[in-house]
């Protein structure tokens, strides 16, 4: 099965939004009782969406998180960097994707000259 560049990037948002929720859930999750920051490897979700065997698209505990007192582990600092990080390549591949379709729709307008 050949993925075309807007199953791709379909599949690229999809992932890119979960993972947006995931770290809005760790930020509203900071201050409770031993709560696990989690998140999701892109690439074995990417893989997911676009119908691969060896990908999942479960979400993961971080393990690089220091425990706090009350046993959580979500760094508010961290969460915001990840926000940012996921937003900025949400953007990006959302202008790509734009970009490209009006491309596609101006290659298939016909001629109006008829050159």
């Amino acid at each position: 099965m050949q993925i075309g560049f807007l199953d791709f990037y379909g599949g690229v948002l999809n992932v890119r939004q979960d993972r947006a929720d995931l770290i809005a859930n760790n930020i509203a999750n900071a201050d409770t009782p031993n709560y696990k920051a989690v998140d999701i490897p892109f690439d074995s979700a990417l893989a997911s969406q676009l119908g691969k065997a060896d990908g999942s698209a479960e979400p993961q505990y971080r393990t690089d998180g220091v425990v706090g007192l009350n046993g959580n582990d979500v760094s508010l600092d961290a969460e915001r960097v990840n926000a940012v990080a996921n937003g900025e390549a949400m953007q990006a591949s959302t202008t790509f994707l734009h970009q490209s379709t009006a491309d596609l729709v101006t290659a298939l307008r016909p001629n109006p000259s008829g050159n």
